[in-house]
């Protein structure tokens, strides 16, 4: 499996045109890894890459991983072990499993094997006595973390980071800290922002410098742009996410990448970038998760 020489082909950048940006005199482009790949989208394509790398550097035979019930890395997980024929396990946060979920739907169809644990257990995913206890029940299983963060998964983001063309501004989502870690190796010229999409955040920002305690360039995590915490949104928010995919033809999800969209467009318009300024923002796909919002009654159908 020699997936660093067949990859995927790089992601389209997309520049904007608006108003907004005219009037504020700087330039919007949107990185578009929603089209990176028809089912891995993204950063979960990104943080992959080369844990399927190692994956079959470690002589283990199936792929085992932690998720909740709607969540896209478990959902991309599963698509890269039937693109790439790898058993696969996902530990998922319970106890009990929807069968109408679309997303672990979708799993079991991939041919996933779902292991529900209560909430309890599921907290103690990071802690080395719990993976412990799971290699030992799974031996043939390679571990990777929850939302697939960990060393290998910042090889995969750097290569994000390097095909840029020049700009001062690079934005993401940030959930884990894994991709914001992994840009912080691009160019030197660039701040680099987290937009965080879950409350109280400022404990990633430890996270962030544990994975790249030696960055390439500047950078800020923003927590006041989470819209209620992580999974929630106001339908101010939903609204411009829907206005936003009609006007800039870019589908955009109300959990990361429409967050994080929100969070820039409210900056721009309170002066925060200088004008002349090139923002670049990271369109890290998630967009399946529409589908379990769509199932909650959350949003309507499109």
């Amino acid at each position: 499996m020699n997936l660093v020489e067949n990859t995927i082909p790089e992601s389209p950048l997309q520049q904007i045109q608006d108003a907004l940006l005219t009037k504020h005199c700087v330039r919007l482009s949107i990185k578009r890894d929603d089209l990176l790949h028809p089912i891995i989208h993204g950063n979960k394509w990104r943080k992959l890459k080369y844990n399927l790398v190692a994956f079959a550097q470690s002589g283990k035979s199936e792929l085992l991983t932690f998720g909740g019930a709607f969540s896209n890395h478990l959902y991309a997980s599963a698509a890269a072990g039937k693109i790439f024929r790898i058993p696969t396990r996902a530990i998922v946060r319970g106890p009990q499993l929807d069968e109408h979920n679309p997303t672990l739907r979708f799993a079991k169809a991939c041919g996933m094997q779902l292991h529900p644990v209560t909430r309890i257990e599921y907290r103690q995913r990071n802690s080395p006595e719990y993976l412990e206890q799971l290699q030992q029940r799974f031996t043939k299983a390679f571990i990777l973390p929850e939302g697939g963060t960990n060393t290998a998964a910042l090889r995969g983001v750097e290569e994000l980071a390097h095909s840029l063309p020049e700009h001062q501004f690079l934005a993401c989502a940030t959930g884990s800290g894994g991709t914001l870690a992994g840009l912080l190796s691009g160019h030197t010229q660039t701040q680099v922002l987290g937009i965080a999409v879950l409350k109280n955040a400022e404990y990633l920002k430890l996270e962030i410098t544990r994975l790249q305690p030696q960055p390439n360039c500047e950078w800020r995590l923003l927590c006041d742009h989470h819209d209620g915490g992580y999974g929630r949104f106001s339908p101010e928010l939903w609204r411009f996410c829907q206005w936003f995919e009609h006007t800039h033809k870019v589908p955009l999800e109300p959990i990361y990448s429409g967050k994080m969209i929100y969070a820039l467009w409210q900056l721009i318009e309170q002066g925060y970038f200088p004008g002349g300024s090139h923002i670049i923002a990271i369109h890290t796909g998630g967009l399946q998760g529409k589908e379990g919002l769509r199932y909650r009654g959350l949003i309507g159908a499109s």
